[in-house]
């Protein structure tokens, strides 16, 4: 089993996180014609910026970045990459299983958006994600938070 762990991304972690979503990103944002090295750059430091972005620790050596930003009605989940020789690993799996139970915790949907035609969309939809809409660029998704203990199942209307 891979050894992960979590710690709050610093300044020093931006270069090397932004070259990772630069190499996991760009073909996808080539091909919806959106990618430019200051585009990206710019975009990255907006989300780096906010609070909630942690640094993901992967056999003691940055391999990653996920941000979760906890509001007040919802969670939002952004910038979630891992390092190329950690795909196909199940390892982003255990991370976003770990994050949707922090969710769940606390009782909130988890929101995100994913490019469209992106391989992340399946990989949501499989952890319970919705796709709420869609555009030319972004598909916009939300995972439900779990009904109360005890609430009855909800109605589906296929009785």
């Amino acid at each position: 089993m891979i050894e992960w762990r979590f710690r709050d991304a610093t300044e020093d972690d931006f270069e090397p996180l932004l070259a990772i979503r630069i190499d996991v990103m760009r073909e996808h944002l080539e091909r919806v014609f959106r990618y430019k090295p200051s585009r990206a750059r710019r975009i990255f430091r907006e989300h780096f910026a906010e609070p909630g972005m942690r640094a993901i620790m992967i056999e003691g050596e940055l391999g990653g970045c996920v941000a979760f930003r906890k509001g007040a009605d919802a969670i939002k989940l952004d910038s979630f990459y891992l390092h190329r020789r950690h795909h196909n690993s199940g390892l982003g799996t255990i991370i976003l299983k770990v994050l949707l139970a922090e969710a769940d915790a606390a009782g909130l949907p988890v929101r995100l958006d994913v490019l469209t035609g992106s391989k992340a969309d399946r990989f949501y939809l499989r952890h319970g994600f919705v796709k709420l809409s869609e555009d030319e660029i972004e598909g916009h998704y939300e995972r439900p938070p779990p009904p109360p203990a005890g609430a009855p199942p909800p109605i589906t209307g296929e009785e």
